[in-house]
C-alpha cells in the first residue's frame, strides 16, 4: 500500500500559486496542497477551488484549522521571514520561495529558524541537474548565464521585485550549485528592470545578465580552463519554442516547481531531499546580492562577499 500524501499549506495565493504550485500539485503524487491562505478574499477562493483545499484569511487561521507536515510560503518576499518563523513556531518546517528575504539580514534568520527551513531554488530542479552532471568538480570556470523575461506578460497580482531580486537570485544559487565554490567578490551594476554581476568565487568567473522587460531568453554555459565547452543549456529561442509548441512537454516552471515539492515531501518524511536548497545556502545568495547592491551604489566597483562559509554553498 502506498503512504498517504504529505499534507501541505500554501501562503500566497499570487501568479506564482495559480500559474505553477497549482499544476505542479496536480502532478506530485506525493505531497497534497490541502489548505491556503491569503489576506485577498479573490485570490485565496480561485487558488483554494483550483486546489479542493481549505481557505483561511491569515495563516494563524491556517494552523489552527487544518493538520499539516509543511507549509510552502510563497508570500511577497517581504513577509517571507515573518511567516518562516510563525511556521518554525509551529513546529514545522517550511520550504520558503526565492527570494528567501530581501537582504542577506533576513535570510540568515530564517537559516536560524528550528525546525530548519527549505529554500525554493527551482531551477536546481530543472536545469540544475542535467548541467550538474557534466560540470567537471576541479578545475576552474567559465560561467555565463542570462535570464530574460517580460513581467508584464507575467501579469503579477502585486508589484513585483527589481530584477536584481526578482531573478538575480535564481542565477547565483545555480551558479553556486554547479561550481560549488564559496563566492569572493561582485561587482554590479542595476536599474529596476535588469541587472549584471560578475561573481568572482574560488574555482569561477560568472557573469550574470538578468532583465524582465525583455522577450524570453534563457542561457546557462560553461567552459573550462581550457576554453572547452562542458556544459550549455537554452531556453527561449524561436526556433525552440515553435519545436516546444508541436512536441509540447509542459511548461519548466511547473515540472521544476512538482520536483522540487517532491523533494521537500521526502525530505520532511526523513528521506534524501536531493538538491533541495537550504536555508543556509539561501543565506549565501543573498549576501552576494547585499554586496551586488553596495557594489552598484559606488559606480560598479568590486566589492567583497562577507559572512558566507563553505557549508553554505553546498561544498
Amino acid at each position: 500500500m502506498s503512504a498517504a500524501p504529505v499534507r501541505l499549506g500554501l501562503v500566497g495565493c499570487g501568479r506564482l500559486a495559480e500559474r505553477g504550485y497549482v499544476p505542479a500539485a496536480r502532478i506530485a503524487a506525493s505531497v497534497q496542497i490541502v489548505a491556503v491562505s491569503d489576506p485577498a478574499r479573490e485570490r485565496r477562493a480561485l487558488i483554494g477551488g483550483k486546489l479542493g483545499a481549505s481557505v483561511h484569511a491569515r495563516l494563524s487561521e491556517l494552523l489552527a484549522a487544518t493538520e499539516l507536515d509543511g507549509i510552502v510560503v510563497g508570500a511577497a518576499s517581504e513577509q517571507h521571514e515573518e511567516v518562516a518563523a510563525a511556521v518554525a513556531q509551529a513546529g514545522l518546517p517550511a520550504l520558503v520561495e526565492t527570494p528567501p528575504a530581501p537582504t542577506g539580514a533576513g535570510a540568515l534568520r530564517i537559516a536560524t529558524l528550528t525546525p530548519a527551513s527549505w529554500i525554493g531554488f527551482n531551477r536546481r530542479f530543472d536545469q540544475g541537474r542535467d548541467l550538474a552532471r557534466r560540470v567537471p568538480p576541479e578545475g576552474e570556470l567559465d560561467v555565463r548565464m542570462v535570464l530574460h523575461y517580460r513581467r508584464a506578460r507575467w501579469r503579477p497580482v502585486a508589484g513585483g521585485d527589481d530584477a536584481l531580486l526578482d531573478i538575480a537570485p535564481h542565477l547565483v544559487d545555480l551558479a553556486l550549485y554547479l561550481t560549488k565554490a564559496l563566492p569572493v567578490a561582485v561587482r554590479a551594476q542595476a536599474a529596476r528592470e535588469r541587472a549584471g554581476l560578475e561573481l568572482a568565487s574560488a574555482r569561477a568567473r560568472i557573469s550574470i545578465e538578468c532583465a524582465t522587460d525583455l522577450r524570453h531568453h534563457e542561457l546557462v554555459e560553461i567552459h573550462d580552463a581550457s576554453g572547452r565547452r562542458v556544459a550549455r543549456a537554452e531556453r527561449g529561442s524561436r526556433t525552440r519554442e515553435a519545436a516546444a509548441r508541436v512536441r509540447p512537454q509542459g511548461h519548466p516552471l511547473v515540472r521544476s516547481l512538482a520536483a522540487q515539492l517532491e523533494a521537500y515531501g521526502r525530505a520532511l518524511r526523513g528521506g534524501d531531499a536531493g538538491p533541495l536548497a537550504t536555508a543556509g545556502e539561501g543565506a549565501a545568495v543573498m549576501r552576494v546580492l547585499d554586496a551586488a547592491r553596495r557594489s552598484d551604489a559606488i559606480g560598479g566597483e568590486t566589492v567583497a562577499v562577507e559572512g558566507v562559509a563553505l557549508r553554505d554553498v553546498g561544498t
